[in-house]
């Protein structure tokens, strides 16, 4: 059967859900393609469910140490299966929800694998969806006038260190472990690598990490970095940094894996029970019909303008598939950009240096814009105010203390270039400095916005005070 739309999205991850809703508002009729179910990576295998043990372990955590806080607990114990409870109890929460939006914006939803036809008897433009369903009827032709493409990615893969779910895994085999590993290997320092360190050290797992760049956490702030890997190393986890894994010399045995890693010229051994691999992920374009477009791809990414259009100007493509920062809340902010361009609504493009990017690790980090580096290679005249949360006395008082906040600006301009914060709770404090970029503030002007005492955030007017050097607490 075929039926017309205004607009298809074909993935109902973060990105499309977002664009469908954004797409209903206008009042066009509306249709979501979904293989699996609404909310995509984010909420079924990354953002929600890795933040949900996340949590777990900070609570396994607190409650080892209350003692510090005059809080005696007898026999703390981890009930590993409780946790795996909660984490689903509130991804089908967020599921729900997702569905309820979708029947309050009167949006179609299909469920199956979609793919693009090109030119057909259905429509003499190629972007006509094919819908297989898997159980043998006939498929669904939904014939758009615009179509996004928002089919997400999965994680990458290093030839010869396939995931085989039992010894070695990704994070989406890694969520849904049964029982924690006494021992783990992780293969790369990026963000979700160094999120699953801090958790399951802090469930008590013994974590060893190899990174191939020279320090973990590459893309962040130097000093990010740095201060990231001092804090875990004290804590107890392993690091390994400009180390190259040799895959084919993995063995596997039924209580461990091994594996070796050169640095430096010499190769070491190291072995743990389990091995999760994160260096990242991998665009979804295989399958999907890209073939019968004139879709331009580029290093497995599907190419697009700022207005997130492919070659085809009536077919669309956002999030993780066209690479650049592969966030969740950078493919809704792209789903409504494409929506609102084929509705002749003149969205601004996306700036990479206004997107906060956040890191959920224990300590938490979070930066918006350039780190120090990139803003002296990009020619700027640069200061740089710190501030350190020993000096605050809500963190004091909340028992966490390491830490900073960092502020690039430019001394000519008086822009603020880059925020970057390592310490407790900064991924809720880092909107405040995407406020800020995105008004264009001065470091005078955040140091004159009144912070409430004791809170965290005064960390930040105070760096901004400190870019002028007149922090007052420090």
């Amino acid at each position: 059967m075929a039926t017309e739309y205004d607009v298809v999205i074909l993935g109902g991850g973060t990105g499309g859900y977002v664009a469908a809703i954004r797409a209903a508002q206008l009042g066009l009729k509306t249709a979501v393609v979904e293989k699996e179910k609404l909310g995509g990576t984010c909420l079924h295998k990354g953002c929600i469910p890795s933040k949900a043990l996340l949590r777990s372990a900070e609570v396994y955590r607190t409650a080892r140490e209350a003692d510090q806080f005059g809080v005696e607990t007898a026999g703390v114990s981890l009930n590993f299966e409780k946790v795996q409870q909660r984490k689903q109890a509130v991804v089908d929460k967020l599921a729900a929800g997702v569905n309820h939006l979708m029947k309050k914006g009167k949006i179609d939803v299909y469920t199956g694998y979609g793919r693009i036809l090109g030119p057909s008897i259905f429509s003499p433009l190629p972007g006509t969806i094919s819908v297989e369903r898997g159980n043998g009827e006939e498929n669904d032709m939904l014939i758009p006038k615009q179509l996004i493409i928002a089919t997400g990615s999965r994680p990458r893969m290093l030839p010869g260190l396939e995931a085989d779910g039992k010894s070695v895994l990704t994070s989406d085999e890694a969520l849904q472990m049964e029982e924690l590993p006494q021992s783990i290997i992780i293969v790369g320092g990026g963000v979700i690598g160094i999120e699953w360190a801090s958790m399951l050290h802090d469930f008590g797992v013994k974590v060893t990490v190899i990174e191939y760049a020279d320090r973990i956490l590459p893309t962040e702030d130097l000093e990010i970095s740095k201060e990231m890997e001092s804090l875990l190393k004290k804590k107890g986890i392993q690091f390994i940094t400009g180390a190259k894994v040799l895959p084919d010399t993995m063995t596997k045995t039924s209580d461990d894996i091994s594996i070796q890693a050169e640095k430096g010229g010499e190769t070491v051994t190291y072995s743990a029970e389990k091995m999760l691999v994160s260096i990242g992920r991998q665009a979804n374009i295989e399958g999907i019909g890209l073939e019968n477009t004139d879709i331009v791809t580029e290093n497995g990414m599907i190419s697009v303008n700022e207005s997130c259009q492919t070659k085809e100007s009536h077919i669309y493509a956002i999030g993780d598939v066209i690479g650049g920062l592969q966030l969740a809340h950078v493919a809704s902010h792209e789903g409504i950009i494409a929506v609102e361009h084929f509705a002749g609504l003149n969205p601004h493009p996306l700036d990479p240096t206004l997107v906060p990017k956040c890191i959920y690790s224990s300590p938490e980090a979070a930066s918006v814009g350039l780190t120090e580096d990139e803003a002296k290679a990009n020619g700027h005249n640069v200061k740089i105010g710190k501030f350190p949360f020993m000096a605050i006395g809500k963190a004091l008082v909340y028992g966490e203390s390491d830490g900073f906040v960092k502020i690039v600006a430019d001394r000519d301009t008086d822009d603020i270039l880059g925020v970057h914060m390592i310490g407790p709770h900064v991924t809720d404090m880092i909107s405040e400095a995407g406020l800020a970029k995105v008004l264009d503030a001065t470091p005078w002007e955040i140091g004159q916005t009144i912070h409430p005492h004791p809170t965290l955030s005064e960390a930040i007017g105070e760096a901004a005070l400190a870019a002028d050097g007149k922090a007052i607490h420090f």
